[in-house]
């Protein structure tokens, strides 16, 4: 099991998460946050901290899950590892954003700053 960032964080990345996590397993997109899924070791800690909930167990087999594994998986391998929360990068419009449903559209390929 591994937990995944999911679309309600796309256009938010609040960061609450990346404080708590004990392995650094997050990494950065220019509008939303993965979790590396071979580095997650399945605490749940950062689950509870964010605060869009965003963030679910992969338990649940479905269609959903895995497209969201893959895009965990995919860009984790290529954005930069994040491991402090920044303020100062999180989106002005977020609260406009935090209950869109399907953001999928909006995820951007573009790498974000990282630590």
């Amino acid at each position: 099991m591994t937990y995944l960032v999911k679309d309600n964080c796309i256009k938010c990345k609040l960061m609450d998460c990346v404080e708590v996590c004990p392995v650094d397993c997050f990494y950065e997109g220019e509008n939303m946050l993965v979790i590396k899924p071979d580095e997650c070791i399945d605490c749940g800690v950062c689950e509870p901290e964010c605060p869009i909930n965003a963030i679910e167990p992969d338990t649940v087999e479905n269609e959903e899950t895995k497209k969201w594994f893959e895009i965990n998986n995919k860009y984790s391998k290529t954005w930069p590892n994040i491991t402090k929360k920044r303020e100062k990068d999180v989106p002005t419009d977020q609260e406009k954003w935090r209950d869109v449903k399907g953001k999928v559209q909006y995820l951007s390929e573009k790498p974000g700053a990282g630590d």
